[in-house]
């Protein structure tokens, strides 16, 4: 939307020549008064319409961001729970090894002591 501003050149060169400033710097000045005004009206505004589908792009983005949110937190939510199990998986193995090495420093202990045995009674 291009908004135009109406500039009477001729009546501005008159004003300007009655208030003593010589026709040509008058009518220069005219021109470069029209063409400023003209410049700084023809840029673009937004409209109403423009401002409207803004809102609705916005929105739009808005409703996506939050269902990609909802996405990442149930996927973080997924991998927590993954994450627990693998934790309860990993404590019971641990449990187990513990066992397997109490088990292992009876039998290295046993052995220890049968040859601790072994060595005494081919001295004595």
């Amino acid at each position: 939307m291009s908004m135009t501003i109406q500039f009477d050149t001729l009546r501005y060169v008159e004003k300007l020549r009655s208030a003593g400033m010589p026709e040509a710097h008058a009518k220069a000045s005219a021109e470069a008064l029209s063409t400023a005004l003209e410049q700084s009206t023809s840029t673009t505004l937004a409209t109403k319409e423009d401002i409207s589908e803004l809102k609705g792009m916005i929105n739009e983005l808005r409703l996506s961001t939050k269902e990609e949110i909802n996405g990442v937190k149930n996927d973080v939510s997924t991998l927590r729970s993954d994450l627990t199990a693998v934790k309860s998986e990993m404590r019971a193995e641990f449990v187990h090894v513990r066992s397997d090495l109490k088990v292992m420093q009876w039998m290295t202990g046993t052995i220890v002591v049968g040859v601790v045995s072994l060595v005494a009674r081919s001295f004595f």
